[in-house]
């Protein structure tokens, strides 16, 4: 491509390096009235900031090192940006890259350089991919916009790559400033849609990138200088949405016929449901999942009887805290309790000693949880399962636990470790939902790994492995192969404390010798002195050692 004072003839990798770029420089210049403008589906006025960190996970992605073809570029941004996604805004803006990825990929002769022509294509799939990712598309949305500028690109025959992607962009701003016309919420504000200026933003860097000057079109649809700022607040929700009070995102790990199910599901739970994922040639895709619900446990629990969700964050919409909106409280101050799966008698008694009700069962079945519930004598129960095994049973008993009459919602830990870092965040005089995002937000920030022996030969993701082998899981993946238990605990040690921690919990089991033990303390006092760590003896029998850094 040529340098951007040139007008360029096509986009090759450096060129779309370039858009993104540029689109991230030009979401943070505008962060904050794109989320002044943001009033639908609901003012939760974030649209701005949800795109800046899409954008930038993207862009982090592509800095992975240096890639010369257009193709893989954006499948490299498009799978990066979707796994940075958050809110609704990112997750569609996520889904328009990727649909310009699975466009110019099967573009014949193109694989280097995309043109005028693969633009043209590019946007269509592109907006079409969008749309279909909304469970409830509405118009006067990021779907208008996109769908405006794929019109116009098409409306171009025969046009250079500048002319096309200039009257995408015009084209793009006018239907942001028709946007009032179009949502009765945004009229009622005085505002244009937020997501739909975002996106015209970036439809505008790319005409800087291809011309060397963008048209400036979206900020004048937008009229900023003219807006008087601070009206979100009191505007009123989009009818259809004011029922739901939190925003469950998480990233999901299922094949796409479990994705349907789950769609079917969350449909009927909430609304604003976007499901997008990476299809970029992946054997079992990653989902990013966004949904507004009431019930927090059900939208997550959806999510596990799919797959394997993670990166799960929950957030109560902020117009509630300013208009005292919210869930009713627990009956009478009803008691709450928790139910947590202990692989041993030692993880017993630390979730005991937490003021947990510990199941020494592993795994446990869906009726020894339900009996658990019910001997708990509380009304509200917490369930956490503890390893990925124990997931659809936990929610098979939440599900069997509610037709009886209990309130009952599972945090989807994956360890031992995760269930202590929610245990400490508890708080029975919160409200139940609220202790619920509290205590999944503490144990999705425990990143835990364990140190499990071979049984027999097998091929692990870190390669194959003999019986008798020592293997280091991080996130349940084998990412450590060896003979010595301590050695092999020390360098997995070492690899998550790398990516930054401050606090380490080791659960030692019934495999582990106490020279080992004492070998993997003195490690961490040398290497990591900064580091705290608290070591608990757990009794598991499969795991010698399970870790949790926080």
């Amino acid at each position: 491509m040529r340098d951007v004072d040139e007008t360029a003839a096509t986009i090759d990798a450096a060129g779309f390096h370039r858009w993104c770029a540029a689109s991230l420089d030009v979401l943070r210049r505008h962060r904050r009235d794109i989320d002044e403008l943001n009033v639908f589906p609901v003012p939760d006025g974030d649209t701005g900031t949800n795109m800046v960190a899409t954008v930038t996970a993207g862009v982090t992605a592509l800095d992975g090192g240096e890639i010369t073809e257009l193709a893989e570029a954006l499948r490299r941004f498009a799978r990066g940006a979707l796994l940075g996604a958050r809110g609704n805004s990112g997750v569609i803006l996520a889904q328009f890259f990727r649909g310009l990825a699975d466009a110019w990929a099967h573009q014949s002769g193109e694989a280097t350089e995309a043109g005028a022509s693969s633009v043209v294509t590019g946007l269509r799939v592109a907006a079409d991919a969008c749309r279909a990712a909304v469970a409830q598309p509405a118009e006067g949305t990021m779907l208008t916009i996109a769908d405006a500028a794929a019109r116009a690109a098409a409306d171009a025959p025969g046009a250079d790559l500048a002319r096309v992607v200039t009257v995408a962009a015009e084209a793009a701003a006018e239907a942001v400033a028709r946007t009032p016309t179009q949502l009765p919420a945004l009229a009622r504000a005085g505002v244009v849609d937020s997501g739909g200026f975002g996106l015209a933003l970036v439809l505008d860097a790319l005409v800087g990138v291809v011309t060397g000057a963008p048209t400036g079109a979206p900020v004048a649809a937008a009229d900023l200088g003219e807006r008087p700022r601070g009206r979100t607040g009191s505007a009123e929700r989009e009818t259809g949405s004011e029922e739901f009070a939190y925003e469950v995102q998480y990233l999901l790990e299922a094949p796409p016929d479990e994705v349907e199910r789950l769609r079917l599901r969350l449909t009927a739970l909430g609304d604003s449901l976007v499901v997008v994922g990476t299809g970029l040639g992946d054997a079992t895709p990653t989902w990013n999942v966004h949904v507004h619900v009431n019930d927090i446990g059900a939208a997550i629990e959806a999510g596990i009887e799919a797959g394997r969700p993670h990166r799960i964050s929950v957030t109560r919409f902020v117009e509630q805290h300013a208009t005292g909106v919210a869930p009713p409280a627990p009956p009478g101050g009803a008691p709450r309790a928790v139910v947590a799966v202990a692989g041993g008698s030692g993880l017993a008694d630390l979730f005991a000693a937490e003021g947990a009700h510990p199941v020494v069962s592993s795994p446990p079945s869906a009726g020894e949880l339900l009996d658990a519930v019910r001997a708990t004598g509380a009304t509200e129960v917490i369930l956490l399962p503890n390893d990925g095994n124990s997931h659809s049973t936990a929610a098979t008993a939440a599900g069997l636990a509610r037709a009886e009459g209990f309130q009952v919602s599972v945090v989807p830990t994956r360890s031992p470790v995760q269930a202590l870092a929610a245990l400490a965040v508890r708080d029975p005089a919160r409200r139940f939902d609220d202790d619920v995002i509290a205590m999944a937000e503490a144990a999705g920030a425990c990143r835990h790994g364990a140190i499990a022996i071979a049984a027999r030969e097998s091929i692990t993701t870190a390669g194959r492995c003999a019986p008798g082998d020592v293997l280091g899981l991080a996130e349940g993946d084998v990412v450590l192969i060896g003979r010595d238990l301590a050695g092999v605990a020390c360098e997995l040690l070492d690899r998550m404390c790398g990516a930054g921690g401050e606090l380490v919990t080791l659960v030692t089991g019934a495999g582990l010798r106490a020279e080992d033990e004492v070998r993997i303390t003195a490690h961490m006092a040398s290497r990591w002195p900064l580091v705290d760590v608290t070591a608990y003896r757990g009794g598991q029998r499969h795991q010698p050692l399970i870790v949790g850094v926080e």
